[in-house]
């Protein structure tokens, strides 16, 4: 079968799990976002609970593998009284385990800001709410970006994991697909090359658009 007669035949179903996966990055990319700040914040925390739990959360989502937490979140918890059906465990561990990696992040950003931004704004009486959102986060998220963005394209290409439990998004689709025409070349190929596209032509320009609107609102051009 010729390539363009195959995505004539398929390209419907391609796109019902394109945009099944683009769902899924965006509210794992959302959670991502809270987790990293909230623990990021959390392990800078003079208080030794509030630390340890950060550091258990880190810990523990970055050292064990994606796969082994969507199965245990997916499998295991409905054994414990808590199930979720297959749609919302995919985006939560997604969002579970990359928060973890950029809490780090967040962490590293904000300590990289010098001292004399720290001394400068409490000279000016700020509080250190106002001194944290105002002068610190903003330089922080300069340094961040970058990094952001290789952890997003990371997001997204591990939401092709939730396949696994019948989520019926892009890699779901290619791997049905090859089951019914044994076309591996034109499935798998299909979908790498719309992976490729999300992360090179939707997030990596986000994040350098990002990146120049705060360097302009910063006044650092």
């Amino acid at each position: 079968m010729a390539f363009t007669e195959f995505i004539s035949q398929y390209s419907g179903r391609f796109i019902d799990g394109t945009l099944v996966t683009i769902t899924q990055a965006i509210l794992a990319m959302g959670l991502t976002l809270f987790l990293a700040f909230s623990f990021g914040l959390m392990k800078l925390s003079r208080h030794v609970l509030v630390r340890s739990m950060a550091i258990c959360y880190i810990e523990v989502f970055r050292g064990t593998s994606l796969l082994v937490q969507l199965f245990w979140v997916f499998y295991v918890l409905p054994l414990f009284g808590l199930t979720l059906n297959a749609f919302t465990a995919g985006f939560i561990t997604v969002g579970l385990n990359l928060g973890s990696y950029g809490a780090e992040l967040v962490r590293g950003g904000i300590q990289s800001v010098s001292q004399g931004q720290w001394e400068a704004a409490k000279a000016l009486n700020l509080s250190n709410r106002k001194c944290m959102t105002r002068i610190i986060i903003p330089q922080a998220l300069l340094t961040m970006l970058p990094a952001w963005g290789n952890l997003l394209i990371e997001l997204l290409k591990g939401t092709a994991l939730v396949a696994l439990i019948s989520v019926s998004d892009l890699m779901f689709e290619a791997k049905q697909i090859n089951g019914i025409t044994f076309l591996s070349a034109q499935a798998f190929g299909t979908a790498l090359i719309i992976y490729y596209v999300l992360a090179r032509f939707i997030i990596t320009p986000s994040m350098r658009f990002l990146e120049l609107y705060i360097t302009k609102k910063m006044g650092m051009e």
